[in-house]
């Protein structure tokens, strides 16, 4: 089974620099098994040990956390190719979120005490291994520091104008898609659905955006 996803493993950021034949002895050495999800299956519980990394093979899931009250907050997300779960794995700790599969899928599942432990094969590619998940870990702490920020701003229209902006920033256009429908993103952003949506209106008769469904767009504002 693994087989048909070695294309699609290769582009995984965890792999990088891995000769392609030696990725077969990488897959051993981790334990790797795939798993097939489906929507809304929980792949990995808030509370329980954190021992392994996931790779999201195809569909994509979401990283959750629900408060005490059931509010849910999405953290992030991981499409095909992604990772999810290896701060928690490589600290050694409970899981503190829960990744939910958001459409049905494969997961590959791997020993994360394999990746940070050299074997006693003395494996060449251990050390390019872990050099790859210091780098996710760095970009994925970024990434974290990112929606901070966001989520630091005081109201509902600053919370998501700020969002838009970064995502403006990385599309490198005014015009851009989010990945997230209303739900989602008012998940995301830590407020309710109808403030969001009663803003998203207030800003479009403003004409600070247009929007349809995922679609945004920031209009020229005079200085």
């Amino acid at each position: 089974m693994i087989a048909q996803y070695m294309e699609k493993l290769q582009s995984c950021p965890l792999f990088a620099g891995v000769a392609s034949d030696e990725l077969n002895a990488v897959l051993g050495c981790l334990q790797a098994r795939v798993i097939r999800v489906k929507r809304g299956q929980i792949v990995f519980q808030e509370g329980e040990p954190a021992d392994q990394v996931g790779i999201v093979l195809s569909g994509w899931v979401q990283i959750v956390r629900d408060d005490y009250f059931g509010n849910r907050s999405i953290i992030g997300r991981a499409e095909p190719g992604q990772l999810f779960g290896e701060a928690f794995a490589c600290a050694g700790t409970q899981m503190q979120v829960s990744v939910l599969a958001a459409e049905d899928g494969e997961i590959m599942l791997a020993n994360c005490r394999k990746v940070l432990t050299l074997c006693k094969n003395s494996c060449s590619f251990h050390n390019t291994i872990i050099y790859n998940l210091l780098q996710i870990v760095a970009r994925k702490n970024l990434m974290l520091s990112r929606k901070l920020e966001i989520l630091s701003q005081r109201s509902t229209r600053e919370k998501l104008m700020q969002y838009l902006l970064e995502e403006a920033g990385s599309a490198g256009s005014s015009e851009f898609t989010i990945p997230y429908d209303r739900q989602g993103l008012a998940d995301f952003l830590g407020v309710e659905r109808s403030a969001l949506s009663a803003e998203i209106s207030k800003m479009r008769a403003a004409q600070l955006i247009e929007c349809r469904k995922n679609w945004f767009k920031l209009l020229p504002q005079e200085k």
